[in-house]
């Protein structure tokens, strides 16, 4: 197994990875699972690593996301706006 491996969810630091982090490693996971030299069991555990780390990017998005939204106000009440929107 690789030492790289994505640490168990329940583990309180395994948030502590950065988004960056997280996705060059789901990149790998990725191209470790199309290279098709792993054993099944250790597919399944890419497949579960990578499934791990593909939620917990999003939540990193999600949680960026809701404080782009807070920060952008319009008339004193909370609004969206493209980010690729020039005011």
């Amino acid at each position: 197994m690789s030492d790289k491996k994505l640490k168990d969810p329940e583990d309180p630091s395994a948030n502590d990875i950065s988004f960056e982090g997280a996705l060059k490693r789901l990149e790998e996971v990725v191209g470790e699972l199309e290279s098709g030299r792993l054993s099944l069991e250790d597919s399944l555990s890419r497949f579960e690593e990578g499934m791990r780390l593909s939620k917990l990017c999003q939540e990193k998005l999600k949680s960026v996301e809701l404080k782009i939204e807070k920060l952008v106000e319009e008339n004193g009440r909370e609004r969206t706006a493209p980010l690729d929107r020039e005011e």
